[in-house]
């Protein structure tokens, strides 16, 4: 029999080091006896790492796939004793069965993903727990910061990363029951001794819990679904926790306050919006049936809730009487605020496929499927979502009275949406590429790409081809449109 003492306290290393000795030499999961200094019997607990066997030439190098890596990295970080000859006793099957981890039935691996996954959820409420308070004082003219936290696992090392991407400028100190983490704006420290709570009080304390009081909606409580978010054992390291008892126990009081309370009248400013609106002057209404009048309708469209977050419509713009109408998917960032078609990176693109094929951009009517740019907040960045069938159903009403305004002789359908919204085919655009279809009123429809895919191609041959294809594309095009006018 092996005996393995380890510190235990979320080093993947030293457990990785000594698995990988013993599986080299052959020595079965049965024949080692992992231990876990400062636990369990100290009179037989050993203190040091023994020497480790020498590994059997003869033996085939040992193999595991990426999945067990990531794996076992979360489950040393926990602190059930047996995590070791679990993961050892995986190690040493894996060897035999490389697809042992797909077994999700098999007792070890069940075992083995229920502990990562308390890890991972014991990192997920460190980050949203954590409470940072301000030491007096500057080092070196940076602002130093101090929080308790005691978390279940070793999850301190594993989970500071995070706080050094978030909080990069600042000189701050984690400590726990399991381990100290530290940042000083050059370098992440771990140390795995426990660490102390010196209680340090921070001024900012109640101003938090006016803000935390403030925000709180007696209306909106689950209890249930708040204590599973929150659990009580981090109630007592949050300074906003002695609040809660007190606020759960007036909430059915405050909801009936709330509901017995008198509608208030809209605030100053509402009327003076409506005064200034109501003397302004009337803009005499567009000729019906033009294009202008068709956009000044457009601007007050209200037919999708894309409308709330775009900053206006995007409407088509071109000649009137073009013979050649090219639509896209939608606007982009750069469009909703121009209030432009094919203005952006993509326009750019685009405008350079259409000059290399020999067509002026001011000849075409372009426009979009869907007229409102719709997009994800991420941040200070507004990243391109792609519309759903039922935004692009209720653009096509205004894409239908265009069409039906220009009147032009050959439509180009930039990508998928702008095919469906035009056609109704859903058949990947690979196959509708290039072959003409025709639409209502005897209308050429030709499919292609939109420019926005050349911008996603990877630089090099294959980006070359592709952007040789889209101007061959549009050359035929415009081929096409000097035929028909020609008819």
């Amino acid at each position: 029999m092996q005996t393995i003492p380890l510190s235990g306290r979320g080093d993947f290393s030293e457990w990785r080091d000594a698995a990988r000795a013993l599986a080299a030499a052959g020595i079965s999961p049965r024949m080692v006896d992992w231990r876990i200094r400062g636990l369990g019997d100290e009179l037989f607990a050993a203190d040091a790492l023994p020497d480790l066997p020498k590994p059997d030439e003869s033996a085939p190098p040992l193999t595991v796939p990426p999945a067990f890596l990531s794996l076992a990295e979360a489950v040393v970080c926990h602190t059930e004793p047996g995590r070791f000859h679990l993961l050892y006793r995986l190690l040493w099957r894996l060897q035999s069965d490389r697809h042992l981890l797909e077994l999700d039935s098999d007792p070890d691996v069940a075992w083995a993903r229920l502990l990562a996954k308390n890890v991972k959820r014991d990192g997920h409420k460190m980050t949203a727990f954590v409470r940072f308070k301000e030491i007096a004082g500057q080092m070196n003219g940076r602002r130093r910061f101090f929080a308790w936290f005691e978390p279940s696992h070793f999850v301190v090392a594993r989970t500071a990363p995070f706080f050094r991407g978030r909080f990069a400028d600042m000189d701050w100190i984690i400590a726990t029951p399991n381990g100290t983490a530290s940042w000083d704006g050059e370098r992440l420290n771990f140390d795995a001794r426990p660490g102390e709570n010196p209680g340090h009080g921070d001024p900012t304390d109640d101003l938090w819990r006016t803000y935390y009081a403030s925000i709180f909606n007696p209306a909106r409580l689950k209890l249930k679904a708040m204590q599973a978010e929150m659990p009580k054992k981090y109630w007592r390291n949050l300074p906003e926790a002695d609040l809660i008892p007190g606020m759960i126990a007036n909430a059915e009081a405050n909801v009936r306050a709330m509901a017995e309370q008198a509608a208030k009248d809209p605030p100053l400013f509402h009327y003076r919006l409506q005064e200034t609106a109501q003397a302004m002057p009337r803009i005499e209404p567009l000729g019906a049936g033009t294009i202008e009048a068709l956009r000044e309708e457009a601007r007050g469209c209200t037919r999708c809730p894309l409308h709330c977050m775009a900053t206006q419509t995007v409407f088509g713009e071109g000649p009137q009487s073009a013979p050649l109408m090219m639509v896209g998917e939608q606007p982009g960032d750069q469009e909703d605020l121009a209030g432009r078609p094919f203005v952006g990176p993509t326009g750019k693109v685009f405008d350079a496929a259409l000059k290399e094929a020999g067509l002026a951009r001011d000849a075409v009517y372009l426009t979009n499927a869907v007229k409102h740019f719709k997009y994800e907040p991420r941040g200070k960045r507004r990243i391109h979502e792609k519309p759903n069938k039922g935004e692009i159903d209720h653009c096509r009403w205004w894409l239908a009275k265009e069409v039906d305004l220009i009147k032009p002789r050959l439509v180009v359908s930039l990508g998928a949406t702008a095919l469906y919204a035009l056609s109704g085919e859903r058949k990947p655009l690979d196959q509708m590429r290039g072959k003409t279809l025709t639409m209502q009123g005897n209308i050429v429809l030709y499919p292609t790409i939109h420019p926005s895919y050349l911008l996603r191609v990877p630089d090099g041959a294959e980006r070359r081809y592709q952007q040789a294809r889209f101007v061959e594309d549009i050359r035929h095009v415009r081929q096409l449109v000097e035929r028909l006018e020609a008819l």
